[in-house]
C-alpha cells in the first residue's frame, strides 16, 4: 500500500507543479522516498533513477537490481502520467543484469584475490575483495570491467583479469565439482608434485579449487580458467569434509582470529593479504562456516543484540563489538569499527586497526584502547543465532565468500 501512496504523491507533484524551477527538486524528493522503500542500502542494491523534462516531454531513465522498481514505473506510474494528459512520457529503466551480460551471468574469481572497486577503473577506491573460487553474479559489463555482486550481496566493479566469466552450464559444472579449501594463511599452487616446482599462482586462506586427483602428498586441482596445479595436502582439505566436521565456537573464532595477528590493515581488504576491520571479522567468521555482511555498519544489524547497557557485561568469546559515533539529538548513530571479544577475563578484543592486534577495554591494562572504549556502541552475538543475514555454509553445497 505504501508503494502506491508514494506514486500518488509523485503524480500530484507532476500534475500540480506550475513552476519548472521546482520540478526537479520535487522529483528528487519522491525518488528518495522510493529509494527508501526499494533500496535503503545501495551497497547491496542498485537504484539509479533520473528524470529530465523538456517542454511537455518527460524522460525517466536509470537502472536497478530490483524488478519492483521497474514494475512501479512501467505498470503504474507511467500509465497514470499518460492519463493526466499533461506530459509525453518516455522512460527506460534498465533491470540488472542487463543485455551487456549476455549468457555469461556469472564470474568465478580466478586470481588468489580479486580486487573489487567502487568504480570501473584500477585507480578507484578498493571497495572489497573476493577470494579464488568465489562465484559472483555479473550485473553488467563496461569495457574491461564487470559490475558484480558478491555472495554477501556487495555490489562493485571487478576487472576482467581477476575472474572467469561463465554461463549457466559452466557454473553448474563448476559448482558440482568436488572442491578443496585452502586452510593456511598464504601459500602457493605448484606445476608439479613438489614444493620446489615452478609456481602456478599464490593462494590464500579460504580459496576454493576443483579437485581433479588425489596423490600421496598433493591434491591436483583445476582453476576456473582450466589451469591445473598441485597443492600440498598439508595445506588444504576436501571442502565437504571441512564443512561437515566444523563445529563453530568462541574458541575456534579466537583461534582463527589469532592467526592474523600483525597482518596489515588494508581499506577494502577481506583476505589474508590485508584486511580492514570488517574484512577481518568477515574472514574469521567465513573460516568458521558463516557468510556475514561486509561492512561494520551492516554487521551491527545482524545477530542478537548484546550489552545494551554498554558495560561489557554478559559478553561471550566470539561476540562482535561495535564502535563509532553515538547518536545525538540531531545526528544518527554511525558505526565505523568492529572487533571480536576474546572473553579471556582481561577485557580484551582483537581487531584490525593499522594491523591486526589485541587491545583491552580495561583502563589499567597496558594495551588499553581508550579511543575505542569511549566510542563503544554495543555488541552482537552471531554464534547460535538464526538470522537471514548470517548464512550458514553447512546449509549450502559450495563455499561462496
Amino acid at each position: 500500500m505504501k508503494h502506491y501512496v508514494v506514486i500518488l504523491v509523485l503524480l500530484f507533484l507532476i500534475s500540480c507543479n506550475k513552476r519548472d524551477a521546482n520540478y526537479q527538486n520535487n522529483f528528487e524528493t519522491v525518488k528518495d522516498s522510493l529509494k527508501t522503500i526499494y533500496a535503503p542500502d545501495t551497497r547491496v542494491e542498485v537504484f539509479n533513477i533520473n528524470l529530465s523534462k523538456k517542454d511537455k516531454n518527460l524522460t525517466i531513465t536509470g537502472e536497478t537490481t530490483n524488478p519492483e522498481v521497474v514494475s512501479v514505473f512501467n505498470d503504474k506510474l507511467t500509465t497514470l502520467i499518460d492519463k493526466s494528459g499533461t506530459f509525453n512520457v518516455d522512460y527506460s529503466i534498465d533491470l540488472l543484469p542487463n543485455k551487456s551480460v549476455g549468457k555469461t551471468k556469472y564470474a568465478v574469481v580466478n586470481n588468489s584475490v580479486a580486487n573489487i572497486r567502487s568504480k570501473p577503473k584500477h585507480s578507484a577506491e578498493l571497495a572489497t575483495q573476493a577470494i579464488l573460487g568465489t562465484v559472483l553474479n555479473v550485473l553488467k559489463i563496461d569495457g574491461d570491467f564487470y559490475l558484480i555482486q558478491t555472495p554477501d550481496r556487495y555490489i562493485s566493479w571487478v576487472d576482467h583479469g581477476g575472474v572467469t566469466l561463465m554461463t549457466d552450464a559452466d557454473i553448474t559444472k563448476w559448482q558440482a565439482a568436488t572442491k578443496i579449501i585452502y586452510t593456511k594463511t598464504v601459500g602457493h599452487v605448484y606445476q608439479s608434485e613438489s614444493a620446489n616446482a615452478p609456481i602456478v599462482s599464490d593462494i590464500v586462506l579460504g580459496a576454493q579449487l576443483a579437485l581433479l586427483e588425489t596423490t600421496k602428498k598433493f591434491y591436483k586441482v583445476a582453476y576456473p580458467d582450466n589451469r591445473m596445479g598441485y597443492i600440498s595436502k598439508k595445506e588444504a582439505v576436501i571442502f565437504n569434509d571441512w564443512i561437515n566436521t566444523l563445529q563453530p565456537s568462541g574458541y575456534l573464532i579466537e583461534q582463527t582470529a589469532n592467526q592474523f595477528l600483525g597482518s596489515p590493515y588494508l581499506w577494502g581488504g577481506t583476505s589474508t593479504k590485508g584486511m580492514d576491520c570488517s574484512g577481518f571479522t568477515k574472514t574469521v567468521y567465513l573460516m568458521n562456516g558463516f557468510i556475514i555482511p561486509r561492512d561494520a555498519s551492516q554487521q551491527i544489524n545482524a545477530g542478537e543484540v548484546i550489552d545494551t547497557d554498554l558495560t561489557f557485561e554478559n559478553l561471550k568469546k566470539g561476540d562482535l563489538l561495535f564502535f563509532g559515533k553515538k547518536a545525538t539529538d540531531s545526528t544518527k548513530q554511525r558505526t565505523t569499527h568492529v572487533g571480536i571479544w576474546l572473553g579471556n577475563g582481561k577485557g580484551e578484543f582483537i581487531h584490525s586497526a593499522s594491523k591486526v592486534r589485541i587491545n583491552s577495554v580495561n583502563a589499567n591494562a597496558d594495551n588499553y584502547d581508550e579511543f575505542n572504549t569511549n566510542r563503544y556502541l554495543g555488541a552482537r552475538r552471531y554464534l547460535g543465532v538464526d538470522d537471514s543475514m548470517i548464512v550458514d555454509l553447512k546449509k549450502q553445497t559450495t563455499l561462496k565468500l
